[in-house]
C-alpha cells in the first residue's frame, strides 16, 4: 500500500565543504522567502499534491528503516502523508522548496520515539518501511544535509508549540508566512522564532586544556566537555566566553579565537565555538553548575578522542565540543598552536 519514498533534490547552494562540517548544519533547502508573502499562496503550497511531507512525532522524525539501502528522513508525498495520518496535524510549517519548486513541509504529531504515536500505528509504519527515531539518534544515521533539515524542522515546530499566546496581551497567536512568525489575533503583535546563542569554549594553557563535567546530563554520563553557557544581553561572544569560564571554573581568560558554529535544536540554540587562552591556572569551580572541572594533558585528550583513555570520555562527533577538543589536541586551534 505504501513504501514509496521520493528522492528529494534540494539544489540550494551548500558551503559546508568550505567550513567545519557539523551535525545539524549544512541545510541545503531554499527557504523560499519570496513565496511567503501571501497567506493563501502559502496554504496552497503546503497542501499541494507536489508537496513532500516530513512527519515528526513529538519532534522526533520518521526515518527509513534498516531495510533500506541507506537511512534517510522519511519524506512522503502529500497525498500519502494525509492518508497515513487520516487528518493533518494542527502544527505544520513550510520548510522551503526543492530545486524543482516542490514544497517541503514538516508536520508534528503527538507522541515521541519513546512512547510512539496513536496516529502512527506500528503496522502502518512497517508497511511504509519507516520508524520513529529519537532526534539525536537519527542525526547519527542520516546524511549531514538532512541533519540540517531536521534541525530546521525541529526548532521551528518546537518554538511554535510553546508560543501560542501573545507575550504582550495574552491573546492567542496564529502562524503566519508558513512558520516564519506568529501574529496575535488581539493586538496584532508579531512574534518571531528565536535562536538562543550559546558560547562553548576549550580553555587552553600550553599543552593542557580545561574540560568540565556539568551538573546535568554530562555528569550522569561521566563525560567531560568544553565549558559552555548562554550569552547575556549586551554581550559580545568574547565577553561571554570570559564571563562563563570565570563563573564555572574561576579561570581568567585573555584571547578568544572563534572556531565555528553549530545549530543545536534542543530546543533552539546556536552553539558558538571557540578556543580561549587561560591567564590563570588555579581552578575554583562553581559547585552549583559543575560536578568537576580540571586540566587535562594533550596526550590524555588524544587517547580520549581515540576512545582509549581509562580516565577521560569526551563527546562524540555529533557535538561541536568534540571538534573543538580535537582541533586543539591535534594542533589545529589557530592562535594557540
Amino acid at each position: 500500500m505504501f513504501g514509496y519514498h521520493p528522492k528529494i533534490s534540494i539544489g540550494a547552494h551548500n558551503l559546508s565543504q568550505q567550513e567545519t562540517p557539523h551535525t545539524f548544519a549544512g541545510n541545503p533547502i531554499d527557504r523560499a522567502d519570496q513565496l511567503r508573502r501571501d497567506e493563501s499562496d502559502i496554504h496552497d503550497l503546503m497542501h499541494s499534491p507536489n508537496a513532500r511531507i516530513l512527519i515528526l512525532a513529538g519532534l522526533d522524525p520518521l526515518i527509513t528503516t534498516s531495510r533500506n539501502p541507506s537511512t534517510a528522513l522519511g519524506w512522503l508525498p502529500y497525498g500519502k502523508a494525509k492518508e497515513f495520518v487520516n487528518a493533518e496535524p494542527n502544527l505544520s510549517a513550510l520548510l522551503g522548496v526543492t530545486s524543482e519548486g516542490n514544497p517541503l513541509v514538516a508536520w508534528n504529531l503527538n507522541g515521541s520515539a519513546r512512547s510512539g504515536s496513536d496516529q502512527l500505528p506500528q503496522s502502518d509504519l512497517d508497511q511504509l518501511n519507516l520508524e520513529i527515531c529519537d532526534a539525536r539518534e537519527s542525526a547519527m544515521l542520516i546524511s549531514g544535509e538532512e541533519t540540517g533539515i531536521l534541525a530546521q524542522a525541529r526548532a521551528n515546530l518546537g518554538w511554535h508549540s510553546t508560543h501560542q499566546f501573545c507575550a504582550r496581551c495574552g491573546d492567542p497567536t496564529e502562524m503566519r508566512r508558513g512558520g516564519l512568525m506568529r501574529e496575535c489575533v488581539g493586538c496584532s503583535a508579531q512574534h518571531f522564532p528565536r535562536t538562543d546563542p550559546v558560547i562553548i569554549t576549550v580553555v587552553t594553557h600550553g599543552d593542557r586544556c580545561i574540560l568540565g563535567q556539568s551538573a546535568g546530563r554530562l555528569s550522569a554520563m561521566k563525560m567531560y566537555s568544553a565549558l559552555a553557557g548562554f550569552m547575556d544581553h549586551g554581550e559580545s561572544m568574547e565577553e561571554a566566553v570570559r564571563r562563563e569560564v570565570w563563573e564555572e571554573a574561576g579561570i581568567r581568560v585573555g584571547r578568544v579565537q572563534y572556531h565555528s558554529t553549530q545549530p543545536w535544536p534542543f530546543p533552539s540554540s546556536l552553539m558558538i565555538g571557540s578556543h580561549s587562552e587561560a591567564l590563570t591556572t588555579d581552578i575554583n569551580k562553581d559547585d552549583f553548575e559543575m560536578t568537576d572541572v580540571r586540566w587535562w594533558d594533550r596526550e590524555e585528550v588524544l587517547l580520549a578522542l581515540a576512545e582509549k583513555s581509562e580516565n577521560l570520555r569526551v563527546p562524540g562527533p555529533i557535538a561541536i565540543a568534540h571538534h573543538l577538543i580535537k582541533a586543539w589536541a591535534t594542533g589545529q586551534a589557530g592562535i594557540f598552536v
